[in-house]
């Protein structure tokens, strides 16, 4: 039993001498990882074509529209991302294949047309809408180059059977279902 006593008193001194004596401060130097940081490649917006055939004052042409990055242009920037600006070609070819109408855009075309908000946005697209008497009708937009913001001002480019060309802001809605209700609802208030 004295053993037993013996080594337990020995235990409680030597637990009691390691608790009592100072705490060893660590020499570990903690810092962070440097990050990093690449610079981000200018980015192409996605490049587009379509072709459409088309009815128009009694004949058939073909509606030609083509959207691609140019690096010669000034680089725009949604705030983080740089990005090269576009052009947009609208080409109308007649029924035989001669060319009725070609012009190249660029936002420079469109800049009277557009809040200071938008200026250093990018050309987003020009593209086929219908054709309506005399003119054929064109939805454009200039924003925010990056691919899910909503940011853009919707333009309205009109060519005429002589090939004038005008642009102005587009006031329409251009769903279905809203022309649909507006119309209803016209219909409505002259009853």
């Amino acid at each position: 039993m004295k053993k037993h006593i013996l080594g337990l008193v020995t235990m409680s001194v030597a637990i009691s001498l390691t608790s009592c004596g100072e705490k060893k401060e660590k020499t570990d130097i903690i810092a962070r990882k440097h990050i990093v940081v690449r610079a981000k490649e200018t980015r192409m917006m996605g490049n587009h074509s379509e072709s459409r055939k088309v009815q128009w004052i009694g004949n058939s042409y073909t509606v030609d529209t083509d959207l691609k990055a140019d690096k010669s242009l000034p680089i725009v920037s949604d705030g983080e991302q740089k990005y090269y600006d576009n052009r947009a070609t609208v080409k109308i070819l007649r029924k035989d294949g001669s060319v009725f109408f070609n012009r190249t855009f660029s936002k420079a075309d469109f800049i009277n047309q557009i809040d200071a908000n938008y200026k250093d946005g990018a050309l987003l697209g020009v593209v086929y809408d219908k054709c309506d008497g005399n003119n054929l009708y064109f939805a454009a937009s200039v924003g925010s180059p990056d691919k899910s913001s909503d940011e853009y001002v919707p333009l309205v480019v009109k060519i005429s059977r002589f090939g004038e060309v005008s642009i102005k802001k587009d006031a329409t809605l251009d769903t279905q279902s809203e022309m649909t209700s507006n119309n209803t609802a016209e219909e409505e208030e002259g009853v």
